[in-house]
């Protein structure tokens, strides 16, 4: 069983959703047999690596609320991640642009490190406070990993997996994608759906 998966390093909702995907997976009987992919999708394709602003004054400007209403919004996210064990810390979160983030997932794909970069990523952003736009923090995330830090940096600097990065969100918005986590099952015995999403719907 094939299971893609569309989300981006910056929804929050992806982190718990992956996080909850895995609890279900971990009860499925036959998940050795489960591949799981990860497609890129951006949030805000147009933001800027760098910015002087917050996380919580882009959220202000996006929603047109106040910072106290934005603050409680984001106390009720902390709360759906503790439910599943993770710990944010959303004010250390730095927004960035997350392409080069992307990047990073199809060359660690090549080398059979996608899952492991996909958490690596989630964790730094939402977790760890790091700048996931910037290309030598990135790198030294792939080392985590067991990638080459410096191979990993000449790949982002070259600019390297742009293409992939858009076939995939271009594939997302054939699907009709329009928000993450989006799931796609991809079967060849249907009957084992129910009993794998009896699982999901768990958490």
């Amino acid at each position: 069983m094939n299971i893609e998966v569309w989300s981006d390093i910056a929804c929050p909702f992806c982190y718990i959703g992956k996080r909850k995907f895995e609890m279900g997976l971990d009860q499925f009987s036959d998940k050795e047999n489960v591949k799981v992919t990860y497609k890129s999708f951006q949030l805000q394709p147009d933001a800027d690596v760098h910015t002087t602003e917050t996380l919580n004054e882009q959220l202000e400007k996006k929603f047109g609320q106040g910072p106290e209403q934005v603050v409680a919004m984001q106390q009720q996210v902390v709360q759906q991640a503790n439910d599943v064990n993770l710990d944010y810390h959303m004010d250390d979160v730095k927004p960035t642009n997350t392409e080069s983030a992307h990047r990073l997932i199809h060359y660690a794909k090549e080398h059979g490190k996608m899952a492991e970069m996909k958490e690596e990523l989630l964790k730094a952003y939402f977790i760890e406070g790091k700048h996931v736009g910037e290309h030598e923090q990135l790198a030294a995330l792939a080392e985590r990993v067991g990638l080459n830090k410096e191979t990993a940096l000449a790949i982002l600097e070259s600019g390297a997996y742009k293409e992939a990065v858009q076939q995939d969100i271009q594939e997302g918005a054939q699907l009709g994608v329009q928000g993450v986590p989006f799931f796609v099952f991809n079967v060849s015995m249907p009957y084992q759906v129910p009993n794998l999403l009896k699982h999901f719907l768990r958490y």
